[in-house]
Formats: structure tokens, sequence, C-alpha cells
């Protein structure tokens, strides 16, 4: 595209998004110097490259997924943030523990966007400070992990035989002085070899302990969504049934989220996926923005907006990045 072409595509854009109507050549001749069939032609040229398209019989035209890629990856000019709504987000995030500032900063991205937010929270520590076997019953366990920040996860272990109590406190004791502040993975490699030098019965005990305390490590909200209702008066999504019923499934199921999330958490800075024009995305009319947010450099989770194609990507893109920052202040804070 030469500049000329650039200008009218971002103008078009800009326009669509503002009002939600096609966008026709007479519109924009009063945005530029040409004549409506200098600026028919154009336009017809970026049909041709699959960037813009006409929705029905009007005369006017509406930014493709491919058109929306161009526009926000080389034609945006992203605003810098109302400070009364960073001071706010400080507020929200900062004056709470982590656990809830995670469910705090999908909130505030779905009340500031009145769209969806998303976060991805961050897995529970695989390391452990402390473990203790308590007796339940006969042949029933209870095993108490504590991680390095306190947090205390139970289990209950199903064991095939009943174990006294002195052979519960050996057996802790055992885990607290060898293996405390590994991960129970590393505690299972290392097993391998130390298991050899315990009685068989106790071996057993230890090994249940492990992949009890494996799963509870994976164990745990995934995702935080908030705001998914807000969606129903987007009219672009909210007027067709079909593309609804499309939404709804995507935060139900999960999967195709939580995989947009996960890549993006490998990814610098603010990413943007854009339905039909992402593989990752199951819907032409849905965009998805996102960036990460973690401790000490260290990526420990994504948060995002989801919202329609159609929508102030100049806006929202600034509104996204300052959360994942406050976020990561948040966890950063109470290290």
């Amino acid at each position: 595209m030469d500049d000329r072409a650039r200008a009218l595509l971002k103008a078009l854009i800009e326009r669509h998004i503002a009002d939600g109507q096609p966008v026709g050549s007479r519109t924009l001749s009063k945005v530029f110097d040409l004549s409506p069939a200098t600026i028919r032609n154009v336009m017809a040229d970026l049909e041709d490259l699959g960037l813009i398209h006409s929705p029905h019989t009007s005369a006017g035209r509406i930014p493709t997924p491919r058109g929306y890629r161009i526009f926000v990856d080389s034609l945006l000019a992203v605003q810098p943030f109302e400070l009364q709504h960073r001071q706010f987000s400080e507020a929200a995030l900062t004056a709470t523990e982590p656990s809830r500032a995670v469910n705090a900063a999908a909130a505030l991205l779905s009340n500031l966007t009145q769209f969806a937010g998303v976060v991805l929270t961050p897995k529970r520590a695989q390391v452990f400070r402390q473990i203790e076997f308590i007796r339940l019953s006969d042949k029933r366990v209870l095993l108490i992990i504590v991680t390095p920040d306190g947090d205390v996860q139970n289990r209950i272990l199903s064991m095939q035989r009943d174990y006294t109590e002195i052979e519960l406190i050996e057996a802790g004791n055992f885990f607290n002085i060898h293996f405390a502040g590994k991960s129970f993975d590393a505690v299972r490699r290392t097993l391998t070899t130390e298991l050899a030098q315990l009685r068989e019965d106790i071996s057993r005990l230890m090994q249940a302990a492990v992949e009890a305390g494996a799963e509870a490590a994976e164990d745990g909200d995934d995702m935080i969504i908030s705001g998914e209702r807000k969606l129903l008066d987007v009219t672009d999504i909210a007027s067709d049934m079909d593309r609804l019923r499309k939404m709804f499934s995507l935060f139900e199921q999960k999967t195709d989220l939580l995989q947009l999330l996960d890549i993006s958490s490998r990814a610098q800075g603010v990413q943007i996926y854009i339905g039909g024009d992402s593989q990752l995305l199951p819907m032409e009319e849905v965009s998805v923005i996102t960036a990460p947010y973690g401790v000490d450099g260290r990526v420990i989770g994504t948060l995002g907006v989801i919202g329609p194609t159609r929508m102030a990507y100049e806006r929202v893109i600034p509104i996204v990045d300052i959360t994942a920052r406050l976020l990561s202040n948040a966890f950063s804070q109470n290290q």
C-alpha cells in the first residue's frame, strides 16, 4: 500500500470502530481532499488486498480481520491511559493479597473496557516447605503440605495397610529433613535411590505422598474470567445467536483460551489476537489482547481482555499493559 491507501484504511477502520456502520466513499471524501471517485478506486484496491469488504449490498465497507491486523500492527497510535484510571488500578490491586489480586485484576479489566477480563492464574508452588502425615482411620492418612509462602494444601491418602502415629512422624521427619525446599518432581527422582534404604511399607507411603503432592501443585483454578455477560451488550456479537453460542462455549470449555494465554506467556509485552486472523481463536468477530505478568523478571501468568474485533484498540491496549504491570507489583510486594 502507498501512503494514501494506508491513510484511507486507517480512517475507515477508525470510523467503523466509532459508529459500527459500513463506511462509504462519500464519508471519507469529507476527511480527505480527494474526490469520491478517487476514494472508490482506492477502496477497490483495499478490497482486492482482502483488507476491507462489503457486508451487504450497501456501498459502504468494513474491515476484515486482515485489515484489523494491518491497523493494529502499523497504523494504530496508542494513547496514554488516563491518570485517574491508573490510580484506581493501583488501589484495587496493591491493597490486597496476591490471590485476591488475580480476581481484582480480572474484574478491573472488565470494568474499564466493558468487555470480558481474563487472568491465567499462577500455578501453585511445586516446592514445599514442610509436610505432615496425620492418621485418620484404618488405611487412611491425611497429607498436609505447606508451601514456602504459607499456603496449606491437604490430600487424603488411601494406603494398603494401617500406619501408627510413630511411623507417620518418622516419614514426615524424613521428608522434611531431606527434601524441604525441593519440588515434588525432584523428590520423585531422588526417592528412586533413597527408598531402597527404607522399609517397603514406608516406601509406599512416601511414593503416595509424592504423587499426591505433585497433583496438589497442579490443582486450582487455571483461569479467572470476569464480565462475560457484558458481551451481551456488544451488538457485533449479541445480534447473532450462533455467534453468541460460540462465544459462551469459548468461556465454558476454556481449552482454546487456556492455549492462547499459555502461548502469550512465552511472548514479550502486549499481544493482539484477531479472530479469523489467528488460528488460536475460533471466532472471526472476536479479538483478545493479552500481556504477561510476573515476579523478578519471571513470567508467572497472563491476563487479557476478550471483546469484539471492532474495539477501541488504542484504549484497551494500555489498559491491559498497565494492569499486567500492577498485578506484577502486587505479587512482588508480597514475596
